[in-house]
Protein backbone atom coordinates (compact mmCIF):
# COMPACT_ATOMS: atom_id res chain seq x y z
CA UNK A 1 0.00 0.00 0.00
CA UNK A 2 1.39 3.21 -1.21
CA UNK A 3 1.17 5.98 2.04
CA UNK A 4 -1.15 8.77 1.36
CA UNK A 5 -0.43 12.16 0.58
CA UNK A 6 -2.08 15.23 2.71
CA UNK A 7 -1.40 18.56 0.95
CA UNK A 8 -0.73 21.62 2.77
CA UNK A 9 -3.92 23.54 1.84
CA UNK A 10 -6.18 20.57 3.56
CA UNK A 11 -5.14 21.24 7.29
CA UNK A 12 -5.08 24.31 9.06
CA UNK A 13 -1.69 25.72 11.08
CA UNK A 14 -2.11 27.83 13.98
CA UNK A 15 1.04 29.49 16.52
CA UNK A 16 -0.67 29.53 20.00
CA UNK A 17 1.13 31.27 23.25
CA UNK A 18 2.61 27.45 25.02
CA UNK A 19 2.44 27.39 28.81
CA UNK A 20 4.85 26.40 31.50
CA UNK A 21 8.38 27.71 32.23
CA UNK A 22 10.19 29.74 30.21
CA UNK A 23 9.59 33.52 31.86
CA UNK A 24 8.44 36.19 29.95
CA UNK A 25 9.64 34.54 26.59
CA UNK A 26 6.18 32.63 26.87
CA UNK A 27 4.13 35.45 27.53
CA UNK A 28 5.42 37.04 24.28
CA UNK A 29 5.68 34.00 22.08
CA UNK A 30 3.85 32.01 20.23
CA UNK A 31 5.89 28.92 19.65
CA UNK A 32 3.19 25.93 20.08
CA UNK A 33 1.16 24.84 17.02
CA UNK A 34 -2.39 23.45 17.03
CA UNK A 35 -2.89 21.83 13.32
CA UNK A 36 -7.01 21.35 12.76
CA UNK A 37 -7.70 19.15 10.02
CA UNK A 38 -10.89 18.13 8.71
CA UNK A 39 -10.79 14.63 7.91
CA UNK A 40 -14.36 14.24 6.21
CA UNK A 41 -13.86 17.14 3.93
CA UNK A 42 -10.51 16.05 2.94
CA UNK A 43 -8.79 14.05 0.03
CA UNK A 44 -8.65 10.88 1.76
CA UNK A 45 -10.49 7.57 0.75
CA UNK A 46 -13.83 6.87 1.87
CA UNK A 47 -12.94 3.30 3.87
CA UNK A 48 -10.05 5.90 6.34
CA UNK A 49 -12.82 8.42 6.58
CA UNK A 50 -14.51 5.70 8.56
CA UNK A 51 -12.18 4.12 10.18
CA UNK A 52 -10.52 7.94 11.38
CA UNK A 53 -14.34 8.34 12.47
CA UNK A 54 -14.33 5.06 14.70
CA UNK A 55 -11.20 5.62 16.27
CA UNK A 56 -11.52 6.05 20.22
CA UNK A 57 -9.24 9.34 19.94
CA UNK A 58 -10.10 12.33 22.21
CA UNK A 59 -8.15 14.59 19.51
CA UNK A 60 -10.52 13.14 16.69
CA UNK A 61 -14.27 15.00 17.59
CA UNK A 62 -17.85 13.49 16.59
CA UNK A 63 -17.82 15.67 13.07
CA UNK A 64 -14.37 13.58 12.31
CA UNK A 65 -11.78 16.90 12.90
CA UNK A 66 -8.48 16.05 14.20
CA UNK A 67 -7.13 18.67 16.69
CA UNK A 68 -3.01 18.24 17.84
CA UNK A 69 -1.44 20.71 19.68
CA UNK A 70 2.24 20.38 19.32
CA UNK A 71 4.09 22.49 22.45
CA UNK A 72 6.90 20.17 23.31
CA UNK A 73 9.77 22.35 21.26
CA UNK A 74 10.72 25.69 22.02
CA UNK A 75 10.42 26.68 18.46
CA UNK A 76 7.20 27.22 16.42
CA UNK A 77 8.91 25.15 13.00
CA UNK A 78 10.01 21.88 14.98
CA UNK A 79 6.64 21.95 16.62
CA UNK A 80 4.72 22.55 13.29
CA UNK A 81 7.38 19.79 12.18
CA UNK A 82 6.38 17.39 15.13
CA UNK A 83 2.18 18.10 14.54
CA UNK A 84 2.28 17.28 10.86
CA UNK A 85 3.80 13.76 12.16
CA UNK A 86 1.51 13.06 14.66
CA UNK A 87 -1.55 13.75 12.44
CA UNK A 88 0.29 11.47 9.90
CA UNK A 89 0.90 8.16 12.66
CA UNK A 90 -3.31 9.31 13.38
CA UNK A 91 -3.93 8.85 9.50
CA UNK A 92 -1.31 5.37 9.17
CA UNK A 93 -3.30 4.19 12.26
CA UNK A 94 -6.56 4.35 10.52
CA UNK A 95 -4.99 2.83 7.09
CA UNK A 96 -3.91 -0.18 8.65
CA UNK A 97 -6.52 -2.88 7.51
CA UNK A 98 -7.88 -4.64 10.82
CA UNK A 99 -7.15 -7.75 11.67
CA UNK A 100 -9.99 -10.57 11.07
CA UNK A 101 -10.27 -12.46 14.24
CA UNK A 102 -10.83 -16.95 13.42
CA UNK A 103 -12.81 -18.37 15.74
CA UNK A 104 -11.41 -21.20 18.10
CA UNK A 105 -12.70 -23.90 19.96
CA UNK A 106 -11.39 -25.24 23.47
CA UNK A 107 -9.50 -27.95 23.54
CA UNK A 108 -10.89 -31.37 24.89
CA UNK A 109 -8.70 -31.32 27.46
CA UNK A 110 -9.89 -27.69 28.61
CA UNK A 111 -13.40 -28.84 28.62
CA UNK A 112 -12.43 -31.88 30.84
CA UNK A 113 -10.29 -29.90 33.50
CA UNK A 114 -13.54 -27.32 33.78
CA UNK A 115 -15.74 -30.11 33.72
CA UNK A 116 -14.31 -31.80 36.74
CA UNK A 117 -13.41 -28.56 38.75
CA UNK A 118 -17.03 -27.74 38.53
CA UNK A 119 -17.90 -31.72 39.70
CA UNK A 120 -15.45 -30.91 42.34
CA UNK A 121 -16.62 -27.73 43.60
CA UNK A 122 -20.16 -28.65 43.73
CA UNK A 123 -19.39 -31.76 45.89
CA UNK A 124 -17.79 -29.53 48.17
CA UNK A 125 -20.84 -27.74 48.47
CA UNK A 126 -23.12 -31.01 48.78
CA UNK A 127 -20.98 -31.84 51.94
CA UNK A 128 -22.06 -28.32 53.71
CA UNK A 129 -25.64 -29.08 54.20
CA UNK A 130 -27.14 -29.99 57.22
CA UNK A 131 -27.24 -33.38 57.90
CA UNK A 132 -30.24 -35.82 58.24
CA UNK A 133 -30.52 -37.90 61.76
CA UNK A 134 -31.02 -41.86 60.16
CA UNK A 135 -33.51 -42.60 62.99
CA UNK A 136 -36.34 -41.37 60.77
Amino acid sequence: MSPLRISENEFELKAIRSGGPGGQNVNKVATAIQLRFDSQNSSLPDHIKERLLKLRDQRINSEGVITITARQFRNQEANRLAAIERLEKIIQKAEAEPKKRKATRPTRASVKKRLETKTKRSRVKQLRTRVKPDDE
